[in-house]
């Protein structure tokens, strides 16, 4: 059965959805499921439109915003934005944004693998939290990250080198977080899946392999976005 909890009235933000088949669609659905107002940001505001304009299909309030969140000024235009649509503040903040490649044997890597993996994976969710955090104090919101088994202890990194080290940082990052905003009531945790079961991991990897599901997914972004999981924060937790 999946989880059910009561956000009306709440105010979401989720970046790094843009394609149909990937984990973002499915926790975003799952939000407004459960009577959220979601807004959607993404790189590509094609995709990003179109995953909004499926949301708002179903009776959804859902906006999307296509902005490149390893820019600065454009992350500060889009949360003037959000501020608009979202007086009482931001109830959370799911970041999302995202992606992998394998950067071979250090010896012979690709220094622009490493700082795309770090960019899109590290930058993006650095930038968006420090945007966005003042409207997350004004709701006392909660902030998900999302890491990788890859970051976790023991975890095999053998030419992902530039991945696991991204996803490692996404980690500190909650942590630091976590610590400097308890005060203000903002809670940090992070999710550390193994593979997902998206249409870009099925079409690399197949069917074949033990996925976690992406409704497993948007179940735990939802627990953590609540305020069910008040007392905990500064926590990872591992998917798969």
């Amino acid at each position: 059965m999946r989880l059910s909890l009561d956000f009306t009235g709440a105010n979401i933000v989720i970046t790094g959805v843009g394609r149909r088949g990937q984990v973002g669609e499915v926790v975003a659905r799952t939000f407004v499921d459960n009577g959220a107002t979601v807004v959607l940001i993404d790189r590509d505001p094609a995709h990003v439109s179109e995953r909004a304009n499926d949301l708002a299909a179903l009776g959804a309030s859902a906006h999307g915003m296509g902005v490149d969140l390893t820019d600065p000024p454009a992350v500060g235009a889009a949360v003037d934005r959000v501020a608009a649509l979202t007086p009482t503040g931001l109830h959370a903040l799911v970041n999302l944004a995202g992606g992998f490649a394998a950067s071979g044997p250090v010896a012979s890597s690709d220094p622009t693998v490493w700082h795309q993996q770090i960019g899109i994976n590290l930058t993006t969710a650095y930038i968006a939290t420090r945007a966005f955090l003042p409207l997350l104090r004004r709701a006392r919101g909660s902030i998900v990250f999302f890491a990788s088994a890859a970051a976790l202890p023991g975890a095999g990194v053998a030419e992902i080198s530039a991945y696991a080290a991204a996803k490692g940082g996404v980690l500190t990052l909650m942590r630091a977080v976590a610590a400097e905003e308890r005060d203000s009531g903002v809670r940090a945790n992070a999710l550390a899946p193994t593979s997902i079961r998206t249409a870009a991991n099925l079409t690399s990897m197949g069917d074949q392999m033990k996925y976690v599901e992406r409704e497993t997914v948007a179940d735990w972004t939802l627990w953590l976005a609540s305020p069910t999981s008040g007392p905990v924060s500064g926590q990872v937790i591992k998917l798969g």
